[in-house]
């Protein structure tokens, strides 16, 4: 079998210790081979091994995992974060696609954050959602924000003032976009609503999530209906109606 190897970047002796009990017990396709406790030490370490996989924790003594990151010449590795809080830029990690895990780390999340780099070991789309990461953390406006959406295809980046809205189907989601395409996403509508929540974007149906920007019109008759840019009729709950009117200063 082959074993990625591995280095964990962590400055808290206990959970450096505890994560690498956890990936001996129940992770055999790793191999840990180094660690870093701080951003220098990782940068040289990581470019000198050339890591197939590596643990991030985001807060360090001396930086944050970030730090590491814009010092690295090369992002061709899987990358799982790890965090003792839900920090500021989860919801960036979530737009690019990437794992992270909340200490205390949860054995089957760990199982399955690994099971995703061994799978993916062998494309190259980590180095693209690495970077799409670091543009979006660096970018001032969500205009400027990119959405990694896994296709049937491939990995899609798409800027989210391009999307028109969202439209749940099953588990999975439809993407309609303003080129006219629509992409389908294995994830629900709901992680999507809370990912783009602050992007001026509103569930108003169970069905539909909309971006507010690419609103044309509202229509009172037959008991409301929004339509957007594209022409598209989307039906509006009664129970956000009142929400919608007053995002859109109505």
């Amino acid at each position: 079998m082959k074993r990625l190897s591995t280095i964990i970047v962590e400055d808290e002796f206990h959970s450096r210790e505890m994560l690498k009990s956890f990936l001996r017990e129940y992770c055999p396709e790793v191999e840990v081979k180094e660690e870093a406790k701080n951003v220098e030490e990782a940068v040289q370490k990581i470019s000198t091994m050339k890591p197939e996989l590596v643990f991030m924790d985001i807060e360090l003594q001396s930086g944050t995992g970030f730090d590491v990151l814009k010092s690295l010449e090369n992002l061709d590795f899987h990358l799982i974060f790890t965090t003792a809080f839900e920090h500021y830029a989860i919801k960036a990690i979530k737009f690019s696609s990437l794992d992270y895990l909340l200490k205390p780390i949860d054995v089957e999340e760990l199982q399955n954050a690994v099971k995703k780099a061994v799978d993916a070991s062998s494309d190259n789309s980590q180095q693209d959602l690495l970077q799409n990461l670091m543009s979006n953390l660096s970018g001032p406006t969500n205009a400027n924000k990119k959405i990694s959406l896994a296709t049937a295809e491939g990995v899609e980046f798409v800027p989210i003032d391009q999307i028109f809205y969202c439209e749940a189907n099953g588990s999975y989601t439809n993407f309609h976009l303003t080129d006219n395409r629509k992409l389908v996403v294995s994830k629900n509508l709901k992680e999507y609503e809370n990912m783009l929540a602050d992007a001026k974007f509103m569930r108003v149906h169970n069905s539909f999530l909309i971006n507010l920007q690419e609103v044309k019109r509202f229509v009172k008759s037959e008991g409301g209906y929004i339509v957007m840019n594209n022409d598209a009729q989307i039906s509006i709950s009664n129970s956000k109606r009142e929400e919608f009117l007053r995002q859109m200063g109505l």
